[in-house]
């Protein structure tokens, strides 16, 4: 039912609030919401979160939207994981009327005593209504004596009631008239790494591996092996290592290099193909040890600060356990065999996708058991691998269980899908999603993908920016040289406040398969790959210190550990994105980090341009000057609205710059 001051059209809501919208414990989360009455009088709206004990927060004021006509908002943060909610207040704004009334009736002279007399009034109310301390009763008290004080000139004893000494004392303690509730509406607070993490995927069977002397066969890397390279993942600052499934792999119709379909008895086929003779999706591979090799892997990763995230495909090889010891969870084909995974034109003949419709109950039951065999492991992240391929019921029933006892495990949907499907999967209950960044590469698009990620679509999913996958090779990449390599390294680190990337990319591995492909050649997916990383350290030819400093970078600035707060800006040149991210950081609402991000999107050339800012996006007005230090190179210069910009991309192609901003206000 309508509230007597209406509220309508609030958001964030998640399909008409049947699912929470998405939280993160200490992100800014923007509240608004259409707010009107009849007549002329003024109103006002405030946000009251509910936490997951049931403690009421706030309430928090809600401010007009500019250019947006009875649209307000307010910015609030949750500090605890659990099931929130909030509310909308809405009221009747007796202070706020009076003082518009009467700035306007005094200064035309009209009604001047009945309107300093029912200021006495509303400020008399003000006294007895609010909880007001010993300061703030005196400033109310003063300003009573103002307005009765007929002998001073009505513009003096306006001026008393317009003070900002006693404008802050009323917005403190507002008059809440014909107070209105709207709600409440779910959020669900996840803990932080939910919104903010860095990821490195690699393959445990590369990591170590080595070519025999004696038989000249690769000898896969186990988890022992792998487990050494952590430190160097852990000095590159991410801190989510993510495998690829670790289960023993199928042999029959297992492929070969390159995903031909004449293996030889030395291919060790895809990961994704799960299960054998040696067991299914709770067992791991032999090669890379037993699951107290694995233990001592997750251990070694959480003394260096990485968490585990892994690879959950349910999907079989034709010789997993479950072919012969669950048939009735596959599809029978006309001719009596069990159908493989197909995407046309490409076939997977080594892969039996699950049939959920023949036996719900007992998929259900089993994928749960599986999620939690490896929560006890220590996984609490897990990556699902083509979730758009199941039905949308069976991840909120699975996420919902795991959700009820263990709130703090994530779960990341690899869905390149349509837009549609990748927000579904987000508000049923995925933390994060894979995006379509990887093929975002034009200024236009960067902009316009950048906008729907952080304002859009925030509230049903959050973007994680991989800049390459076992999958994905763009084009970019193979043909822009190592400073490709950097542009889509800096967008995605401060573009979004969770990305990746896959081994190999600090290599600059770019060879795809054949012309037109996005499939690496010798992908890894199929054959062990063996790395020189020691070399690498030693020639200089890596992009690890590089990728280190984006990270540091995004350690210190609590911008862009942010989503929703991406601001474009403009330049002369169609090369050069311009964007921002600013959060308040101080308890007073005054001090800002700010962080604006100049990246020249062309490998192949130097562009010189110039950079027009939204200033008030910035919260400054179109005058102000500022000091910037890039957080690259260390440079520093004094920017304003507009700036002269000099990009080389051979020499580095971006500018990644704090401001100290002169006061700004949000």
């Amino acid at each position: 039912m309508v509230g007597r001051i209406p509220v309508f059209d609030v958001a964030p809501v998640v399909d008409l609030g049947r699912h929470p919208a998405k939280a993160s414990v200490g992100e800014e989360l923007v509240v608004s919401a259409t707010v009107f009455r009849e007549g002329h009088d003024q109103l006002g709206a405030e946000v009251v979160l509910i936490d997951a004990e049931g403690v009421r927060r706030g309430p928090v004021r809600m401010r007009d939207i500019p250019d947006q006509p009875l649209r307000m908002t307010a910015r609030v943060r949750t500090d605890a994981e659990g099931p929130w909610t909030f509310e909308i207040q809405s009221w009747s704004d007796t202070i706020g009327t009076w003082l518009h009334d009467a700035g306007i009736k005094i200064r035309a002279g009209v009604d001047v005593e009945l309107m300093f007399t029912e200021g006495v009034l509303v400020l008399e109310r003000v006294l007895k209504e609010g909880s007001l301390d010993k300061s703030e009763k005196a400033v109310i008290k003063d300003a009573v004596k103002a307005l009765k004080d007929t002998a001073r000139p009505d513009e003096a004893r306006l001026a008393a009631a317009e003070a900002g000494e006693l404008l802050a004392v009323l917005a403190a303690h507002p008059l809440r008239d014909l107070l209105s509730t709207d709600g409440p509406y779910p959020l669900f607070v996840d803990r932080q790494k939910a919104l903010f993490s860095s990821w490195y995927e690699f393959f445990p069977r590369s990591e170590g591996a080595y070519v025999d002397e004696k038989t000249g066969k690769v000898v896969s890397g186990n988890f022992a092996t792998a487990a050494k390279r952590l430190e160097a993942v852990a000095a590159m600052g991410f801190d989510v290592i993510y495998m690829p499934p670790i289960h023993p792999i199928g042999e029959i119709n297992r492929k070969g290099a390159n995903n031909t379909l004449t293996p030889t008895p030395d291919d060790v086929g895809s990961p994704w193909a799960i299960g054998s003779t040696d067991g299914g999706h709770d067992a791991v591979h032999p090669d890379l040890g037993t699951l107290e090799d694995f233990d001592a892997f997750v251990a070694e990763a959480d003394r260096l600060g990485l968490e585990v995230a892994l690879d959950f495909a349910l999907q079989a090889a034709p010789d997993h356990p479950w072919a012969t010891e669950h048939p009735e969870w596959f599809t029978t084909r006309a001719d009596g065999t069990i159908a493989y995974a197909e995407n046309p034109p490409k076939k997977y003949q080594d892969i039996y996708p699950i049939n959920f419709d023949n036996d719900p109950e007992g998929i259900y039951a089993e994928s749960e058991r599986l999620i939690r065999h490896w929560m006890a492991h220590g996984v609490r992240i897990f990556r699902v691998d083509n979730p758009h391929t199941k039905p949308l019921q069976f991840w909120e029933w699975l996420l919902g269980r795991i959700r009820a006892t263990d709130p703090d495990v994530i779960f990341l949907a690899e869905a390149f899908t349509l837009p549609p499907r990748m927000q579904a999967h987000g508000a049923i209950g995925f933390h994060q999603s894979y995006t379509h960044y990887t093929w975002r590469t034009s200024r236009w698009e960067l902009e316009q993908y950048l906008l729907e990620m952080s304002h859009r679509t925030s509230h049903l999913m959050r973007p994680n920016f991989f800049v390459n996958t076992p999958d994905i090779l763009h084009a970019f990449l193979q043909y822009g040289g190592p400073q490709a390599f950097k542009i889509r390294a800096v967008v995605a680190a401060t573009g979004s406040p969770s990305w990746g990337v896959y081994a190999g990319y600090e290599l600059y591995e770019h060879v795809a398969l054949k012309p037109g492909s996005e499939e690496y050649l010798d992908s890894e997916k199929y054959q062990i790959r063996i790395r020189d990383w020691d070399r690498a350290d030693r020639t200089g030819q890596t992009l690890a210190p590089y990728l280190a400093n984006l990270n540091r970078i995004r350690r210190q600035h609590p911008a862009l550990q942010q989503l929703r707060n991406v601001a474009i800006h403009s330049s002369e040149d169609d090369n050069v994105l311009v964007f921002s991210k600013q959060l308040s950081t101080g308890s007073s609402g005054g001090e800002t980090d700010t962080v604006i991000v100049v990246v020249n999107l062309d490998p192949h050339a130097a562009h010189t341009t110039m950079v027009h800012l939204d200033m008030p996006s910035l919260g400054l007005t179109w005058e102000d000057t500022f000091p910037v230090t890039d957080e690259i190179t260390g440079q520093t210069w004094q920017w304003g609205e507009h700036n002269f910009v000099h990009l080389d991309p051979y020499v580095e192609p971006a500018h990644v710059l704090s401001a100290r901003l002169p006061g700004a206000t949000r």
